[in-house]
């Protein structure tokens, strides 16, 4: 079990790496503004919103570990846990961060975000352990 649950971590660290990534060229595209981690960690260094997400990252990897069974797993079940993370951000943290910044997330731009929790979800979910 202890095993699973490291590898699961595993997972969400690389996940949320990779949705760092796509969310680099989704916010050069103009496609989002300021993304989610730099919204809640305001006037924080890079490196340290970064570390953040890569540590929520692993706790999100490692909960989806704990939750959902390799064996018991369908290919939906990654996605459609990042996705209601995502969900969580927008109904929960989203509003209390102000209403100047749910001005800053258009539709455009919660469509980018769902598509990397997305990334996340299916990363994170990985092949079925054996």
């Amino acid at each position: 079990m202890a095993e699973e649950l490291i590898r699961a971590a595993g997972r969400g660290v690389v996940a949320a790496m990779a949705m760092t990534g796509m969310r680099r060229m989704t916010t050069s595209l103009g496609l989002v503004g300021r993304p989610p981690p730099e919204r809640v960690l305001p006037a924080r260094r890079e490196e340290t919103v970064e570390a953040a997400h890569w540590l929520f990252g692993a706790a999100a990897g490692a909960t989806f570990g704990a939750l959902v069974r390799p064996r018991t797993r369908s290919r939906f079940a990654g996605p459609a846990y990042a996705l209601a993370i995502w969900a969580a951000f927008e109904t929960v943290v989203a509003p209390l961060l102000g209403p100047e910044r749910s001005q800053e997330r258009t539709v455009g731009s919660r469509l980018a975000v769902a598509a990397d929790h997305v990334l996340y979800g299916v990363i994170v979910a990985g092949g079925r352990d054996r």
